[in-house]
Order: structure tokens, then C-alpha cells, then sequence
């Protein structure tokens, strides 16, 4: 079944592209707009599993209706912008946004980057499932956090120490918890500790996980 994707972009020759691109690649556009004050009812009206908002477009501003599409509808953001400052890349992940890319751009770029913020918000719907049981005290709240952060770091190390993708390095952590029958926390926390790699074994059971090409920030493959 093809993914069902929004597209808020200002400018009508990009937009198009967009399109394009997007159903030569099997997506399926429900619905377009190029003003930011209507993305947020269309993503409403349409239900699609990932909205693709330019920062700067008339009427709302992108990263504004990006937080507001999170919040309400938990919808997937990927926003385009023509620039990459330190400062956006904070506001876009503050906002919730789970990844970038920066005009102009390649169509493998954006496909690229697409496969990264649904296997993002994949990721997060798993780790919210393995956190479900948790209580919502101070305590549970902070082991959240640190389960969320020990993740991050494990992902950090299997990607710079074994040449993994992003989305390798969280199927390993997901793959090494399911075959161990432990949590992804103590999978994580194996890996920061050197015992649980690609290719070794990890709670009596084999490590899973090949080599991939390396993330780098070209084409939107680093996170907001």
C-alpha cells in the first residue's frame, strides 16, 4: 500500500517537482497547498502519514504549523528549507520536526530524507511501546528520558563504529532486544559497553545488522 503524503510548499515549480518525484516513487499525494495557514487543515481533512512543509511560505510559518501538525495529529513532519543554520536545525527538532532537507535538492535526496522521518516516527512509536508500562511519577519520567538518551548514543556509536545508517543502527538495537528478549535500554546500554556489536552476540543470541553506507548531512540524512 502506498504512503500517503501532504505537500505545503510555496512555490509551484517545487511543489510540482515534489509531486513528481513523490508518485514516481510510489507515494500517493493526498492533498498540496503553497500557504502555511492551511497545511494544518489539510492534514485534518486528508489523514496522510507524512507532511512535507516549506519554512517560509505565506500566511503561517512552516516550523509553526509543523509543531501544530505533531501535536495535534502526531503526523510525521519533513520540512524543506533553503537554508541549514545551527539555529533552524534546534527550532525544526524543537518543533518536532524528524528531518530536513535543504533546497535544491536531488530526487534521491528526497527520497532519502522521507525514509528517514518515517523511520523516525517508527522508532518513536516503538520506543513508546516498550515505555507504555512505565509509571508517570518523577522517577518513570526520568527513566524515559534516560532510555530515549542511552538509544541515541547507542545509535551515535554503531553508526561512526560500524559504518551503519541510522535506520540500520535502530533495527540492530530493535532486532539484538527482540532476539534477547530484553529491553532496548539494556541492548543500548550492551553497545556503549562494547558487548553487544554487529556480528557478536548479544544475551546468548547472535547480533544482527550489516555495514551500510555512512549518514552524513547531505540530502537531509542528519536530524533535525
Amino acid at each position: 500500500m502506498s504512503r500517503r503524503v501532504v505537500i505545503a510548499e510555496d512555490e509551484a515549480i517545487v511543489r510540482m517537482d515534489l509531486r513528481e518525484s513523490l508518485e514516481e516513487d510510489g507515494y500517493e499525494v493526498v492533498g498540496e497547498t503553497g500557504r502555511g495557514d492551511e497545511i494544518v487543515d489539510l492534514v485534518a481533512a486528508t489523514g496522510p502519514e507524512l507532511a512535507i512543509v516549506d519554512i517560509k511560505m505565506p500566511g503561517r510559518d512552516g516550523l509553526d504549523a509543523a509543531r501544530d501538525i505533531r501535536e495535534r495529529f502526531g503526523v510525521p513532519v519533513l520540512v524543506l528549507t533553503a537554508f541549514s543554520q545551527r539555529s533552524l536545525v534546534e527550532e525544526a527538532r524543537e518543533a518536532g520536526v524528524l528531518a530536513y532537507l535543504v533546497k535544491p535538492f536531488q530526487r534521491h535526496d528526497l527520497i532519502t530524507a522521507i525514509e528517514l522521518a518515517l523511520s523516525r516516527h517508527e522508532e518513536e512509536q516503538v520506543i513508546e511501546g516498550e515505555l507504555a508500562e512505565v509509571p508517570l511519577t518523577p522517577e518513570g519520567m526520568e527513566d524515559k528520558i534516560e532510555t530515549r538518551r542511552l538509544i541515541e548514543k547507542a545509535k551515535e556509536s554503531l553508526m561512526e563504529g560500524y559504518d551503519l545508517t541510522e535506520v540500520e543502527a535502530f533495527q540492530f538495537i530493535r532486532q539484538c532486544a527482540m532476539n534477547s528478549r530484553s529491553r532496548m535500554r539494556d541492548v543500548a546500554q550492551g553497545v556503549l559497553a562494547g558487548t553487544a556489536v554487529p556480528g557478536g552476540k548479544v544475551g546468548g543470541s547472535e547480533g544482527t545488522g550489516g555495514g551500510g553506507s555512512g549518514s552524513g548531512e547531505e540530502g537531509g540524512k542528519d536530524a533535525p
